[in-house]
């Protein structure tokens, strides 16, 4: 047998093991979403309980004290960063093997922006005020502040997650229709 036939069949028993993971999850999936999920609602609890009370439950009643969510803010900003940076050598250096990791990179990359769009809402500690980050024309003509760093955080945060969600959907194009030949059912519609 040739080496490209081996090649073919490699990637298809590939391809075979990976569908077959995504048909029904086991139990153990089942209990790792549900405690997962359970941190996710303390998290939120504990941020409405914060937005209602003030900012001085996190002990931030000091002006100082901000530097705690701005840096939190700035390392998932330097950790999309990085994802980006893996992305690029790797498809600048046209690595064989470079496949799985650069769309490992790349969804890093748009989870870590996620997260970091998080951190500006949470500094400016009023939810309810954040539509006037965004420019919206209205009846009297008020536009935000452009020299603030919280518009440009809102600008760059925006564009740097489209261009990265287009970046990782790119990329998911062959897996997707990979999952969408072998699919059944409503799957075969969602790949």
């Amino acid at each position: 047998m040739s080496d490209y036939k081996m090649k073919d069949i490699a990637w298809a028993k590939i391809n075979e093991d990976v569908l077959a993971s995504l048909e029904s999850p086991r139990k153990a999936f089942w209990i790792v979403l549900a405690v997962c999920f359970a941190l996710v609602l303390c998290g939120a609890a504990a941020e409405v309980y914060q937005y209602n009370e003030g900012l001085g439950v996190a002990l931030m009643n000091n002006p100082h004290y901000w530097q705690t969510y701005i840096s939190n803010f700035v390392f998932w900003i330097g950790m999309s960063h990085s994802g980006t940076l893996l992305s690029a050598i790797l498809l600048l250096t046209q690595a064989d093997w470079r496949k799985p990791i650069y769309r490992f990179a790349e969804a890093m990359t748009f989870f870590s922006i996620a997260t970091a769009a998080i951190f500006p809402v949470i500094h400016i500690g009023r939810v309810w005020d954040m539509y006037w980050v965004l420019p919206y024309p209205n009846q009297h003509a008020i536009w935000p502040n452009f020299r603030s760093p919280l518009l440009w955080d809102a600008f760059a945060i925006t564009t740097y997650a489209t261009s990265s969600a287009l970046f990782l959907y790119i990329g998911m194009i062959p897996d997707l229709a990979i999952c969408r030949d072998k699919a059944k059912g409503w799957r075969k519609k969602l790949y």
